[in-house]
C-alpha cells in the first residue's frame, strides 16, 4: 500500500496507420483504386499532413491506439470514460479486493499543512493516514461481510476513496484521440487526466508523426482560447510548446498554474 504515479504504455496501434489513413483519404478521389494502396512512407505521411489541413478526418478513423493505463485514481478514470468514443476495460473493485490498496496523492498538497487542534500537521501525511484509516476501514467491513470475495467487495468498496489506484485498458481511434487530446491537454484540464495525455501523445507521436504533429490543447487550432474569463492567459506559451512550427516574437514560459475561472466561461474540464 502506498502512493503511485501514472504510466502509460501504448499496448497496441494499427499496422502502417499513416498508410492506411493516407490509402483510405485516397480511395475517396480516386479512379483506379488498385493505386491508392501503392505509396512509400514518405508519400503517406505528406498525404496525411495535406488531410489534416483540409479538415478531411474520417479516414483516420481507421486507426486505433489501445492504452493500458494505471498508476491512475478512479476519479482520473470516471473523467476518462466519458469519451464516449472509445472502448475501456478496468479492474473491478467487485472482483478483485482492495485489502491494501496504492492510492494517488494530489500534489498541490506538497508543501501544505492541516490544522488540527492547534498542531499543524503536513497535509500529505495526513492524506496518508487518511488513506490508512481507510484501508483498515475496508478490511474490517469485509470481516463484518465474511470475508466472500465478491459477494463481499462489492459492498465493502463503497468506503474506498476517489484516490485509490485503478488500472484501465483504453481503445480508441485517431480522430477521438486528436479530440481527446484538444480537452484534456488544456490547462484547465485536470491535473492527473492532463499528465495522462501528455504521456499518450508523446507515444502516439512516435508512431504517427504527421498525424499527430500540431496534436495540442484546442486554443491551438482554433487560434485562441474559446474559455472566456476562465482562459489560462498563456496562448503564446502553449502555442510555442504544441505547434513547432509557430514562431512569436513574444517572450512567454509555459506556466501551469490554476486559471481564472469563471461562471462566464464556456467550457470547463472537470
Amino acid at each position: 500500500m502506498g502512493s503511485v504515479k501514472t504510466k502509460v504504455v501504448l499496448i497496441r496501434v494499427t499496422d502502417e496507420a499513416e498508410g492506411l489513413i493516407a490509402s483510405a483519404g485516397k480511395l475517396c478521389y480516386a479512379h483506379d483504386s488498385q493505386k491508392v494502396f501503392q505509396m512509400n512512407s514518405n508519400d503517406s505521411g505528406q498525404f496525411v499532413q495535406k488531410l489534416m489541413q483540409m479538415g478531411h478526418e474520417s479516414p483516420i478513423e481507421h486507426v486505433v491506439f489501445t492504452f493500458y493505463i494505471e498508476g491512475v485514481s478512479r476519479a482520473m478514470t470516471h473523467q476518462l470514460v466519458r469519451h464516449r468514443l472509445a472502448s475501456y476495460s478496468q479492474r473491478s473493485q467487485r472482483y478483485v479486493d482492495h485489502n491494501e490498496f496504492h492510492y494517488v496523492v494530489p500534489p498541490r498538497l506538497q508543501g501544505k499543512t492541516v490544522e488540527i487542534d492547534g498542531e499543524s500537521i503536513d497535509a500529505v501525511v495526513y492524506f496518508e493516514q487518511t488513506m490508512d484509516l481507510i484501508a483498515e476501514r475496508y478490511a474490517k467491513l469485509q470481516d463484518a461481510l465474511g470475508q466472500k470475495g465478491e459477494k463481499s467487495n462489492e459492498d465493502a468498496r463503497y468506503v474506498l476513496p476517489n484516490a485509490c489506484e485503478t488500472k484501465i485498458l483504453m481503445t480508441m481511434n485517431a480522430r477521438e484521440l486528436l479530440h481527446f487530446f484538444e480537452e484534456r491537454l488544456c490547462i484547465r484540464a485536470q491535473w492527473e487526466i492532463r499528465s495522462a495525455a501528455e504521456q499518450m501523445l508523446k507515444l502516439v507521436k512516435d508512431v504517427c508523426p504527421s498525424l499527430f504533429a500540431k496534436a495540442g490543447p484546442k486554443c491551438i487550432r482554433l487560434g485562441g482560447c474559446p474559455e472566456g474569463t476562465g482562459s489560462c492567459g498563456n496562448y503564446e506559451g502553449i502555442k510555442r510548446k504544441y505547434d513547432p512550427e509557430y514562431k512569436s516574437e513574444v517572450k512567454q514560459d509555459i506556466i501551469d498554474l490554476p486559471c481564472k475561472a469563471s461562471s462566464k466561461s464556456l467550457h470547463v474540464n472537470d
